[in-house]
């Protein structure tokens, strides 16, 4: 049995917050309806074609779902969507500022139909305030969070290679949801969450939001390097490959100096006695790290640092982390089935005792239009005729 066997998810999503949400509670054994638009699906659907002609973000995030296509905007459509707001535990939502009210499934609405149902609203902004009625895409929250100002190098700031804003909306709202149903256990009540996708990277902002605003300076980008600690970030070894490595404190840079340089000198040298010493002597210190390191092969600069407990690793490419040793000595990896064909996938992150996390296909969509009316009542000759009106 899995934690959340049992437990049924409504939801009207779509790109990757909170699809990333819902598939989580699928790993758990949560069973996640997905509404979709008839015929086209959730836009993420065709976001690119690069797995098998399908979209590696869709195949990421909607394993082990049910797919449901409804037209909300006709009547009846409102109505199959009434009876399964009735047999379910959770609603999510991440449509557009406003558009699950204007359809008529407002927070009261819900609560209404289903007196004890969890419902989680993922927006851009919040529910309220002057930004609430905004449009928001990852990219636009990592600008107005503050973290394109402090990633990438001097002169050009960037956004994150991945959708950071999506996904940390995405993981609030799933332990929120774990939470609530917990919360539901002891007290027979639902909730409703309210995740901001500006909040949730906004937590994940803390540091350099105190640094700045206490501090008086903002981090600077600094690329691949820290931006108040070193050595810490990218060297170049003898064979042209980088090596990162972490100093974290005084310990380890005396090991580092004797052992890993075997300049045991350079730990009396004022210019590199603490960290705030190094880091404002970061170009001389860097220089003597590549001129030692210079005279060796990427490896034999790994090997040193292994020996000595100095925190490292390689530059690797993402097709090197997806054939990454340690991934396949822990047996992380997966058959997916997906409309296309057998994929890779990552096991969850998270290892459990006593049941293992549902991996089941990828719908097509609509998949699951069928069953699921059925399900609630209808007959097959009521299905036609949703499906002759383009309901479903």
């Amino acid at each position: 049995m899995r934690p959340l066997d049992g437990i049924t998810v409504l939801a009207l999503e779509q790109a990757v917050a909170a699809p990333f949400a819902t598939r989580q509670l699928a790993d758990l054994g949560a069973r996640i309806i997905k509404v979709e638009r008839p015929e086209v699906g959730d836009f993420a659907r065709k976001y690119d074609r690069t797995v098998y002609g399908q979209s590696s973000h869709f195949i990421w995030l909607n394993r082990s779902k049910e797919s449901l296509t409804l037209d909300l905007k006709q009547p009846s459509a409102k109505d199959i969507l009434e009876k399964l707001i009735r047999k379910s535990d959770v609603f999510i939502q991440n449509l557009a500022p406003g558009a699950v009210d204007r359809l008529g499934f407002s927070r009261n609405k819900l609560q209404e139909t289903k007196e004890n149902i969890i419902i989680c609203n993922i927006s851009g902004y919040g529910s309220d305030g002057p930004y609430s009625s905004k449009k928001a895409y990852d990219l636009l929250i990592q600008c107005e969070s503050g973290v394109v100002s402090i990633t990438g190098s001097e002169d050009t700031p960037s956004k994150t290679g991945i959708s950071i804003a999506d996904i940390a909306a995405g993981m609030y709202s799933y332990s929120g949801i774990l939470t609530a149903l917990f919360q539901r256990e002891r007290t027979g009540k639902g909730t409703v969450l309210d995740v901001s996708m500006l909040e949730a990277l906004g937590e994940w902002m803390g540091f350099p939001a105190y640094f700045t605003h206490y501090g008086g300076n903002s981090p600077k980008r600094t690329g691949a390097s820290h931006a108040t600690i070193h050595p810490y970030g990218p060297f170049v070894a003898g064979d042209g490959k980088t090596v990162f490595l972490g100093i974290q404190n005084e310990r380890e840079w005396k090991i580092f100096c004797s052992r890993v340089l075997e300049q045991p000198e350079l730990v009396h040298d004022p210019k590199f006695i603490s960290n705030s010493d190094r880091f404002a002597n970061k170009d001389v210190l860097t220089e003597v790290i590549n001129r030692r390191f210079s005279k060796l092969s990427s490896k034999e600069v790994i090997k040193r640092l292994d020996d000595s407990k100095i925190a490292n690793a390689r530059l690797n490419s993402v097709e090197e982390f997806f054939n990454h040793p340690q991934l396949a000595a822990r047996n992380r990896w997966r058959d997916l089935n997906t409309p296309n064909g057998m994929v890779k996938s990552l096991v969850p992150p998270v290892t459990m005792d006593n049941f293992q996390p549902r991996m089941d296909p990828v719908p097509v969509v609509g998949a699951d239009t069928e069953s699921i009316l059925l399900e609630c009542g209808y007959s097959k000759a009521n299905i036609r005729n949703l499906r002759d009106n383009k309901v479903i």
